[in-house]
């Protein structure tokens, strides 16, 4: 056995999913080669990870023995049955299924917005990219008075620039951004080793009561409207952070 067809059997063999003949093949290889073997253990590291960290969880016993007891009941339940053992029978598989969709919706709750998936992409990958490509700003400085100007004439609209250092959040500076459709404004703040995108632009909706915060692809996003602009926070910082910064917004 060579080293491609080692390197696709290697998850397969890490679970203890293939036949005597072929887990013999890749333990044969494996002996033999540095890498594969080393692809082994990788493999094998991750699965442990996973098993010791919080993605992972255990069914309760009760659940589990349920589950089997159902799975292993190949007869239907007679017509005549006693009305309880059907009842019962029902109660489980309802609970069963009510038990799946509430995980589901819960999963999918803490993941996105309805209908505000590609905004949540954009701006994610909008923040990524500004980081990798060190260019968080067009315009240089902590003066809103120099930050706001820069922006006439580049935008249709003029975004509000506000300092918030005394606060903990002291402007960096600005750039251009293309977001949601359009190009936008993006004004840079820093929370101690974290920098936070702010992205502005027009809103013709009321000023939103309770900002949105989600977790999204392991970044803190926060959408809101205030004062006739929409605003779209972005930040590896903690979702707490950007709360409080999207509050001074919103005050200001």
């Amino acid at each position: 056995m060579n080293c491609p067809d080692t390197q696709k059997l290697i998850h397969a063999y890490a679970d203890g999913e293939l036949d005597l003949v072929r887990s013999l093949e890749v333990e044969q290889h494996l002996k033999s080669c540095v890498q594969c073997a080393a692809e082994r253990n990788a493999v094998q590291s991750l699965r442990d990870a996973l098993r010791k960290n919080d993605l992972a969880y255990r069914a309760p016993d009760s659940l589990r023995n349920e589950i089997h007891r159902m799975v292993r009941a190949d007869e239907p339940v007679r017509e005549d049955a006693p009305p309880a053992g059907r009842i019962q029978l029902w109660f489980w598989r309802l609970l069963a299924a009510g038990a799946t969709a509430f995980a589901v919706l819960t999963i999918l709750s803490r993941s996105v917005i309805p209908g505000r998936e590609p905004l949540l992409d954009e701006a994610v990958a909008d923040h990524v990219r500004s980081l990798q490509a060190n260019h968080l700003t067009d315009v240089v400085s902590s003066d809103q008075h120099t930050v706001k100007p820069w922006f006439a004439g580049k935008l249709d609209f003029a975004p509000q620039v506000r300092d918030f250092a005394a606060q903990g959040f002291p402007l960096i500076g600005g750039r251009l951004d293309y977001l949601d459709g359009r190009t936008v404004a993006a004004l840079v703040y820093q929370y101690k080793k974290h920098f936070i995108n702010a992205f502005v632009w027009p809103s013709a909706k009321a000023n939103t009561a309770v900002p949105v915060l989600v977790s999204y692809r392991g970044y803190s996003v926060i959408n809101f409207d205030a004062n006739g602009f929409h605003y779209c926070l972005v930040s590896d910082a903690e979702g707490k952070v950007l709360s409080a910064l999207a509050e001074l917004i919103r005050q200001n």
